[in-house]
């Protein structure tokens, strides 16, 4: 009894261990921006609620809903860019120390890191619209009233 074994087999073996490898890995980047937008969401939330005086200030002197809106999503989009950065310098030192480590060779593109920060820009945007939308829904004189 003999087993042999070729270069290819090995070469696709490996090849699928990086297959799952990556599949795995964007699964639990989908889980982390999801729960990452969730985040965003409530910390806009609550920061709608504690500015709802300084919110009503500026529309009763003339700024339109559409200004408040922005000034909230590009909040939104800051917060997330933040967060995009850092995780890109966690996913930068992984590929490195799994380089290191295991001697499995990782390779980081630009493309995938722009599109990595596109995302999280994104997700900004995407959880960031409705506290944005529900800012510049305020009236002005309730919004003063508030305490």
């Amino acid at each position: 009894d003999f087993m042999v074994r070729t270069l290819e087999e090995m070469a696709s073996v490996r090849v699928q261990a990086t297959e799952t490898m990556t599949g795995l890995l964007a699964g639990i980047a989908g889980v982390s921006l999801l729960v990452g937008g969730i985040g965003i969401m409530n910390i806009m939330l609550v920061s709608v609620t504690e500015r709802t005086r300084e919110i009503g200030l500026r529309m009763a002197v003339g700024a339109k809903g559409r200004d408040v809106l922005l000034q909230f999503l590009v909040e939104a989009v800051v917060l997330s860019a933040i967060g995009g950065g850092i995780g890109i310098a966690l996913g930068l030192g992984m590929a490195r120390g799994v380089t290191l480590w295991m001697s499995w060779p990782t390779s980081v593109t630009a493309g995938s890191v722009g599109l990595a920060f596109a995302f999280a820009a994104m997700t900004g945007v995407f959880f960031g619209f409705y506290p944005a939308r529900k800012a510049a829904s305020l009236d002005p004189i309730d919004a003063l009233r508030f305490e």
